[in-house]
């Protein structure tokens, strides 16, 4: 579908914004935010849990009923907050509106791992769940507030479709970092150490950001207020629901594995003490490989490259489902090539999307909204990931903590062979859609 004709005439303009390549300098002061957003987005789906369980008692089904309410109703929030920051980036407020989120992220933050000690759980239920919910819905929503503005932002900075994924490229390849310090401080230090150094990293991101280059300035649009009716505005544009599409359908494939991958350590490779490394060398395999694939976009394309790293990432997979148990060194290769392939899944995409919302017309006008439902789909990724593999384990009789062995038992089913299936049905809309008969460039501008 065309772009509405309110917004048509600057399409051109959106399409070939006045703006030089950003020094590595320029691009660190501008990524650095995503470092410290790392300590949100991998504590509190991993270490959270773990934390209120082992050392307070609390219930698992208690916690597992908790976060599933909580998460699905900040989903809800994105488009609201992609909506948001686009009046917010329009009226030039794009850094006090990011420092004000961090402020509500780490507060929520902070309250969440004192709550336990300074209420227990047995002490007052009630009292404890009114609490518990509001510091997790306090750190999404500022969590979600300050990635959507953040992510808009991003998507201004750059004049064509290799430039964008470099500013992109900084910003995953930063939160890759920040993945690995999140891992490793609460094994050292425990929850005091991680809300320590998730401040003292939230400080000196915000200190750089503070002199990151501005984002390009936004324009009216037409239906401006903040109206449920055009919340949605992103999804009238036709490349942008081809392009979720092909989002959707990755991203499932590739939040399966993320929810089974300790499942499969233990219970198909009988390996269990090695997880640490294993998920170490996969985030580190996919920061190091990001500037080679930055080299490729340049060459090939935003779009050939994710489907190349489609490929890999099926190749990796596939490989999986012929280990057998004690096979480590192999799975080593699998976690090297599954991690190459994620670099592709992080940059390619959001690189992508700022080419579909400048060619719709939208460009410095709509990037809040188009975020907004982006990260909707993100959330959305990982219920369904949950949603499908657990029940359909549990169906074929998975039982954990039981060696699995024999050819294609079920946890190899459904963490090999399922998200390889997934992965090509989004490789072929990927081809038919962003590829076929495109180059980079042309597919940036069309």
């Amino acid at each position: 579908m065309n772009a509405p004709p309110a917004v048509l005439p600057a399409a051109a303009a959106a399409l070939t914004p006045a703006a030089a390549p950003l020094h590595a300098l320029a691009l660190l002061r501008y990524g650095a935010p995503s470092l410290a957003f790392a300590f949100v987005a991998l504590p509190l789906y991993v270490y959270l849990p773990e934390h209120y369980a082992t050392r307070y008692a609390v219930p698992l089904g208690y916690l597992g009923g908790v976060l599933l309410l909580t998460r699905f109703t900040d989903a809800l929030f994105d488009p609201w907050l992609g909506r948001l920051a686009d009046h917010l980036l329009r009226r030039g407020w794009a850094k006090p509106a990011l420092l004000a989120a961090c402020a509500l992220m780490f507060a929520g933050f902070a309250a969440l791992f004192a709550l336990p000690a300074l209420l227990p759980f047995a002490a007052g239920e009630w009292r404890f769940t009114l609490l518990f919910i509001a510091a997790l819905l306090l750190t999404y929503l500022g969590f979600s507030a300050a990635s959507i503005v953040h992510q808009a932002w991003g998507a201004t900075l750059g004049a064509d479709e290799a430039q964008l994924a470099r500013t992109v490229a900084w910003r995953e390849g930063l939160g890759l970092a920040g993945v690995l310090l999140a891992a490793v401080v609460p094994q050292l230090g425990g929850a005091t150490a991680l809300v320590a150094v998730f401040a003292v990293a939230l400080i000196l991101s915000l200190a750089l950001l503070r002199r990151a280059p501005d984002p390009a300035p936004h324009h009216a649009v037409a239906h401006a207020k903040l109206h449920w009716r055009t919340l949605l505005a992103p999804l009238h544009n036709r490349r942008f629901v081809a392009l979720l599409a092909v989002f959707v359908t990755s991203g499932i494939a590739a939040a399966i594995p993320a929810t089974l991958v300790l499942f499969f350590i233990r219970d198909r490779l009988d390996a269990a003490a090695l997880s640490g490394a294993y998920l170490f060398a996969y985030f580190a395999a996919a920061g190091l490989l990001v500037p080679i694939w930055l080299r490729a976009v340049r060459r090939w394309g935003a779009a050939r490259c994710w489907l190349l790293g489609m490929g890999l990432a099926v190749a990796a997979f596939v490989w999986a489902a012929l280990l057998q148990p004690g096979d480590r060194w192999g799975y080593a290769l699998v976690v090297v090539l599954s991690g190459a392939a994620l670099g592709p899944d992080l940059v390619m995409p959001p690189a992508l999307l700022a080419g579909v919302i400048r060619a719709g017309g939208h460009g410095n006008r709509l990037e809040g909204s188009y975020f907004g439902v982006w990260n909707f789909a993100t959330k959305l990724n990982l219920a369904l990931a949950a949603g499908l593999a657990l029940p359909l384990l549990a169906l074929f009789g998975y039982r954990p903590g039981t060696l699995e062995t024999g050819v294609l038992p079920p946890l190899v089913v459904a963490y090999c062979l399922l998200p390889s299936l997934l992965k090509l049905v989004s490789a072929g809309l990927l081809w038919q859609f962003f590829v076929r008969g495109r180059s980079g460039p042309a597919a940036f501008a069309s």
